[in-house]
């Protein structure tokens, strides 16, 4: 598959130049082949693909954080989201210097507000403390080299297909923000109502940026979302939420000027309940340490294999893995998903983590901590230019989120598929991330699978002894956690 310049990976583009300045020198910029311009471009594509977050993370855990006399819990959420965000990706572009924005994980969020907090019982304090131990653990097994032995214990097969299957979880995402794809009780998912202008607007979008790609135009993912949101605004098109029971709406401008003073989500902030959480009585019944290790493991358990796949595939994808497996800074690159979650806990936001729409940024010329840092700092313009943001429409996103998803499919072709050992868990791997709306489940399926085969067709010691322990604890995860 023919890529422009800005989408070739990091190894088949680095280069021997000289740094250029100090923030190329220690971005290593010139060497990974980029552009200051193609990293603020590539970082601000990473923004536009994955700003929802903004609103939605607040929607999401309004549910469960309800605070008695606050009537601006909702705002708070949302500059509690762009703090978390802005850091996550601060810290992964400036320490870690790779290019893979964080922020509070979908998923994650839901997980907080509907089991814990409202079915389980525990206060969203109680919960946020949680949050904070699992980010603890995510440190500490990071900084003794575990979730680095890990990635190298995964064979090759399931690190093409982890990529893979990222990118057929990004398209999922794309057709249903596009309204192409819809949930069906009979069929499970079902062609969406192409009658519906956000379905025709995204289509548009699609065929328009890949067409830009195709022509090599510098920027063409960008291009695409703005020409998309454009199209939206001139045109009058309903395809923004803002109707009674969330039904779809021309863009409305602004009201007022498009600025919005941020403040400090003190209600929020710093509201853990570590004592709580380990005195509460309840727990889904299971007792109250029980119920509260429970808690603590499931956050760690999903979230580490979540955010290790996304990490190992779009640091695949980029082209910093190398031909043993292995990612430079591998041990910082997982601390700071890790110190994120840490993070945004104390700030008041369920787990912060790597972003698959990262992705976006990648294909877009990314190599470098500077397009998370360009990420990073849009998020911090963000509390202060909310409304700007929502005027880029789900429709208009979701077409980056497609094309990229179908370039993520290209290592495919290096998995050995006549190998039934070897295509069964890689198969497994792809499909299941879609099918479960979950990566760290799509990495759980390989891992196990591969495993078995391997110990029941006499080819154990072929493998890492890691990889066994993994689809164990895996296995012993799907029977007491779930």
């Amino acid at each position: 598959m023919a890529h422009s310049a800005a989408t070739e990976p990091a190894t088949e583009g680095e280069s021997t130049a000289a740094p250029r300045s100090a923030v190329d020198r220690y971005f290593e910029i010139t060497h990974h082949g980029s552009t200051v311009p193609r990293e603020l471009r590539a970082g601000l594509t990473t923004f536009l693909a994955m700003s929802y977050i903004i609103f939605v993370n607040p929607d999401v855990l309004g549910n469960a954080i309800v605070i008695e006399g606050v009537d601006n819990v909702f705002q708070q959420l949302v500059i509690v989201t762009c703090i978390a965000a802005a850091f996550g990706s601060l810290i992964m572009g400036l320490i870690a210097r790779y290019p893979f924005a964080q922020a509070p994980g979908m998923g994650l969020n839901a997980f907080f507000a509907f089991t814990v907090v409202l079915g389980m019982g525990y206060t969203w304090q109680q919960a946020l403390a949680a949050v904070f131990i699992s980010g603890v653990l995510f440190v500490v097994l990071s900084v003794v080299g575990a979730r680095k032995a890990i990635v190298q214990a995964l064979p090759m097969s399931l690190k093409l297909a982890i990529t893979a299957g990222i990118g057929a979880f990004l398209a999922l995402i794309g057709m249903k923000n596009a309204g192409i794809v819809l949930a069906n009780p009979d069929t499970l998912v079902a062609l969406g109502d192409f009658r519906s202008p956000t379905v025709w607007l995204a289509l548009i979008g699609l065929v328009l940026t890949a067409i830009l790609m195709k022509l090599r135009v510098t920027g063409a993912i960008l291009w695409g979302i703005l020409a998309t949101t454009a199209i939206a605004i001139v045109f009058q098109l309903a395809v923004y939420v803002g109707g009674e029971d969330g039904a779809l709406v021309p863009f409305a401008g602004f009201d007022g000027f498009p600025i919005a003073a941020p403040f400090w989500p003190g209600d929020l902030a710093f509201q853990m309940d570590f004592p709580g959480l380990f005195t509460t009585a309840e727990g889904a019944g299971q007792g109250i340490v029980a119920g509260a290790v429970t808690v603590i493991l499931t956050f760690f358990v999903v979230d580490f294999f979540d955010a290790t796949g996304t990490l190992t595939g779009l640091a695949h994808r980029a082209g910093f893995v190398d031909e043993k497996g292995e990612m430079p800074r591998a041990k910082t690159l997982f601390s700071m998903d890790g110190l994120a979650a840490i993070f945004g806990a104390s700030m008041g936001t369920s787990t912060t983590t790597a972003y698959v729409e990262s992705a976006a940024g990648v294909e877009e010329g990314g190599r470098s901590g500077l397009t998370a840092v360009t990420t990073g700092g849009l998020f911090v313009l963000a509390m202060f230019f909310w409304p700007l943001v929502g005027a880029v429409p789900s429709a208009a996103t979701a077409p980056a989120l497609i094309l990229v998803g179908a370039l993520m499919m290209e290592g495919v072709k290096d998995i050995e598929w006549g190998d039934v050992a070897i295509a069964v868990p890689a198969f497994l791997t792809i499909v299941a991330m879609p099918f479960t709306y979950s990566i760290a489940n799509g990495v759980a399926f390989g891992i196990i699978s591969y495993a078995l085969i391997r110990v029941f067709t006499g080819k154990a010691k072929e493998e890492s002894w890691i990889l066994y322990l993994l689809a164990a604890l895996l296995i012993a995860r799907y029977i007491w956690l779930e």
